[in-house]
């Protein structure tokens, strides 16, 4: 009996009985394997292709209008930070000290230039921010949501920074990520 199963899986390419798997098993399983794999990222990378030829580029100086809401959102969070440590606003109890409020302030400024400017490293970092923003309203919805009043004001925000992202993702593929000078 030990013999029948030793033969079988000598058969199949699997271990002879007490070792490893035959070599020849084992270089045509990683061979169907890489041809698989390559056979789907062929596909995805067709599919890719399809999608980007699908975009209608950008003309000079345009930029998508979802960047624009983009860009005005993270300027008056700008002027909204600014403006409340200018009049005397209390976090904690306490006023912030000026690099606590000049930090983000900058952040959001610059982003909100870079936006309306439609540079990619603008959106993405926007992106960043919303992704933040995203888990950690989430957490808060499971975790520190209380009453009702806090559960529909954290799903509202789920459900804006949510399509916000989205429709960023596009916007992005249009804007395209400038192209490498090559070096010298």
């Amino acid at each position: 009996m030990a013999e029948e199963r030793g033969s079988e899986s000598g058969e199949r390419g699997g271990a002879p009985e007490g070792g490893a798997p035959q070599p020849e098993a084992r270089v045509k399983r990683k061979q169907r394997g890489a041809d698989r794999m390559a056979r789907g990222y062929a596909r995805a990378e067709q599919r890719n292709q399809e999608a980007r030829e699908a975009l209608e580029p950008l003309p000079e100086g345009a930029r998508p209008t979802v960047v624009t809401v983009g860009a005005v959102v993270a300027a008056l969070i700008a002027i909204s930070i600014l403006g409340g440590y200018l009049v005397g606003l209390e976090v904690d109890g306490r006023v912030p000290k000026l690099p606590q409020v000049l930090a983000p302030a900058m952040i959001m400024g610059f982003m909100a230039w870079g936006m309306w400017r439609a540079r990619y490293w603008a959106v993405l970092g926007f992106q960043v921010i919303l992704v933040f923003l995203i888990f950690s309203a989430f957490f808060g919805l499971v975790v520190g949501a209380s009453s009702v009043g806090q559960v529909l004001g954290t799903l509202s925000l789920l459900v804006v920074a949510g399509a916000f992202f989205y429709f960023m993702v596009k916007a992005m593929a249009r804007i395209q990520m400038p192209t490498r000078l090559p070096r010298d």
